[in-house]
């Protein structure tokens, strides 16, 4: 068997994962023998939404990874604004507000109406407002 190296080029690999086994064992909270429990592990595999689902959560989940986009839902859960109000409030510029709106549009997060000449934005419906209101119960939660 070719032994092969680890990103630093001192250990084999089967030496580089008991190292890595160690590691997760000394800080991690595991089981301390194997048993694989088959009723739960059937139970969640029957549940377990399929690929394209969980690849379509993770993408709406990395849209609210940006600071400013979270800024922006807020104003959008208290009010439906324009780009000129969401440009002050933020103190940011019309085109960087542009460029955020165009990617939680993008999500479904947000929807716009048009009155005249200006284009109002608003939370897309109450699932959003539910996964804020959420997200922030959950950040001011003690441990």
């Amino acid at each position: 068997m070719m032994e092969s190296l680890n990103p630093k080029g001192q250990e084999s690999v089967s030496s580089w994962n008991d190292t890595v086994r160690r590691a997760f064992s000394e800080n991690m909270e595991t089981c301390g023998f194997l048993h694989v429990h088959m009723d739960k592990v059937d139970h969640v595999m029957e549940t377990l939404p399929d690929e394209s689902t969980l690849n379509q959560l993770s993408d709406l989940f990395r849209v609210f990874g940006d600071g400013t986009r979270i800024r922006i839902l807020y104003v959008l859960f208290e009010d439906e604004v324009c780009v000129c109000d969401l440009a002050k409030i933020l103190n940011m510029t019309q085109s960087a507000v542009s460029h955020q709106l165009r990617i939680l549009k993008s999500a479904r997060l947000i929807r716009s109406r048009r009155d005249g000449k200006t284009v109002f934005y608003s939370l897309a419906d109450d699932h959003v407002r539910t996964l804020l209101k959420q997200g922030t119960e959950h950040v001011h939660e003690e441990s």
